[in-house]
């Protein structure tokens, strides 16, 4: 594949054995009226874009920003749709591609309900395990990590992250942080085919403000923190908090793990309607007197390259263990996923024999704080991290194991929440020696005005600063590995596990754990082989 194409999206997952549903009982159910004959029609899934639709299926035109989906309908006729559901006014322009029209209120909001009937996949169906984990930062590594120590465990698993999806070992790159609801339960149905025990789904705020887990309830939602994020998706960080608390209700969750390291995790506690368990910090807390009262309070022990050691004591007894990823914040993460399979059942005794004999955990994190370096030269870091909160932590951690001098490469997305570019360029001077600015995704906006203002919110933090800017990223980790050296560390934020960079709407092939084996390596560093499949050419 040329740097120029665009990488198709990952595949949409479906059972192998997909159930046949009858229309006029799905109409009963959830239909305000309907247009058209639909006796005798029976229907094996549902979607919401006309690309993923399979025959057999139902299209579900929903309103989007611009378009209404029922403009696609007779597109979804032609690939095999058996009938549209939609609102009053996508019935009406639906009308002319010939196919029944189930007409319901908003279709978005029943979306979730809507595909549990279908699959079989609702509270009261036989489902694996479910294991939530949100938050600002974090919720990927939990998710990982829960679905490591359950691979330790024995048990069969499953995972829905930002980075990947997981069925049973089949790994498959994801497109959302949390599924459309109709691929949500879609892919819960495979797992349980497949016989999955156990999942670990990361759930975003805008997953729970735009229904795309509506029709599940979990066995356990864990907590990890709350911080500057997403605003250009909620007016502001109470609307964005108030959108995290709902997955701490009944419908949702039977029960609940908070991390108290930061403020809003107290808030959770309280607003939560559920039974709750705590975890706390002191080390890193906003509040370490907070964090100590946790139920369960974790002590970090050690801090290398390779991992970080950690002791957590609590109700059930106490364990020693390591994360194998810098920071404090990561074992954080990992106690709190040790606490949510604690809660969700596991024996604590099994957990901690299979975290002792195997020397820690043993769970791979894509692009989360990845050291993709060898034993000589400079460390190199790659990380998903891409807000003020998520670059404090990860530098502060990349300090404390590196001997030398820090440098921090990163930009900021295009199109995206712009209030915090200030903070996080004064975080990123504030905690490096050397800082050069890049482009990340610029989307549709110009990617020189995104640098220059980061290098100003750098330069208005410390006027004295080394700065540079390099485009485009290619050219900014040749750049950065030629700053330093031997014992020095690197810490590139933000692309970490992606593998494409979207520019002007182009997904663009793009790999910065891989650009940055090649700037090693062209340095004259030795560098390991990667563990992820690499999305440019062989090198010549």
């Amino acid at each position: 594949m040329s740097i120029e194409q665009q990488p198709s999206l990952p595949p949409v997952l479906r059972p192998a054995n997909p159930p046949r549903r009858e229309l006029s009982e799905l109409a009963s159910r959830f239909a305000r009226s309907v247009r058209g004959d639909i006796d005798g029609i029976t229907l094996s899934g549902i979607t919401l874009a006309t690309a993923d639709l399979r025959p057999g299926e139902a299209f579900v035109a929903i309103q989007g920003v611009n378009r209404h989906g029922a403009e696609f309908a007779l597109a979804a006729a032609e690939k095999g749709a058996v009938a549209v559901i939609t609102d009053e006014p996508g019935a009406a322009i639906a009308d002319s591609a010939g196919l029944p029209i189930i007409v319901v209120d908003d279709p978005r909001a029943v979306l979730g309900d809507l595909s549990a009937w279908v699959y079989g996949t609702g509270a009261e169906d036989p489902l694996p395990l479910l294991f939530a984990t949100t938050g600002t930062n974090g919720k990927t590594s939990v998710s990982h990590l829960l679905e490591g120590i359950l691979d330790q465990l024995g048990v069969v698993t499953g995972l829905s992250s930002t980075a990947e999806r997981h069925i049973a070992g089949e790994v498959i790159v994801s497109r959302l942080t949390t599924p459309e609801a109709s691929e949500m339960h879609a892919l819960l149905a495979l797992m349980r085919e497949r016989e999955v025990e156990a999942v670990a789904v990361e759930v975003s705020a805008q997953a729970l403000s735009r229904h795309r887990v509506d029709g599940l309830r979990f066995d356990v939602a864990g907590f990890t923190n709350l911080s500057h994020d997403h605003l250009d998706d909620y007016a502001d960080m109470e609307e964005y908090f108030e959108a995290k608390l709902p997955l701490f209700r009944p419908d949702r969750a039977k029960r609940g793990v908070i991390c108290l390291d930061s403020p809003s995790g107290a808030i959770v506690v309280e607003r939560a309607e559920i039974p709750v368990v705590t975890v706390g910090t002191p080390s890193i807390a906003a509040d370490p007197a907070a964090a100590s009262a946790a139920d369960w309070v974790v002590v970090i022990d050690d801090e290398r390259a390779a991992g970080t050691t950690f002791t957590m004591t609590g109700p059930a007894g106490s364990l020693t263990t390591t994360v194998p990823v810098i920071g404090p914040h990561m074992a954080a993460n990992a106690a709190l996923a040790i606490v949510m399979l604690l809660e969700g059942g596991y024996a604590w005794d099994r957990i901690v024999t299979a975290l002792t004999q195997d020397d820690g955990i043993r769970a791979y994190l894509p692009g989360r704080t990845q050291l993709v370096s060898g034993e000589r030269g400079p460390a190199v870091f790659v990380d998903f991290g891409h807000s003020p909160d998520a670059f404090e932590k990860t530098l502060a951690a990349v300090r404390r194991v590196t001997p030398g001098r820090v440098l921090m490469l990163f930009g900021a997305d295009g199109d995206r929440d712009a209030s915090k570019r200030f903070d996080m360029a004064r975080t990123a001077v504030e905690g490096s020696d050397i800082l050069v600015v890049t482009d990340h995704h610029p989307r549709f906006e110009d990617p020189a005005s995104i640098r220059a203002t980061l290098i100003a919110g750098a330069r208005r933090a410390r006027p004295d600063a080394e700065i540079h800017e390099a485009s485009p990223p290619e050219n900014a980790i040749i750049t950065a590995v030629g700053l330093v050296g031997d014992g020095d560390a690197i810490l590139w934020a933000g692309p970490g596990h992606q593998d494409y960079r979207d520019i002007r709407g182009v997904r663009t092939p793009y790999s910065a754990r891989e650009l940055a084996r090649r700037a090693l390596r062209a340095a004259g560093w030795p560098v390991p082989e990667p563990r992820w499949p690499v999305p440019y050419p062989d090198e010549d």
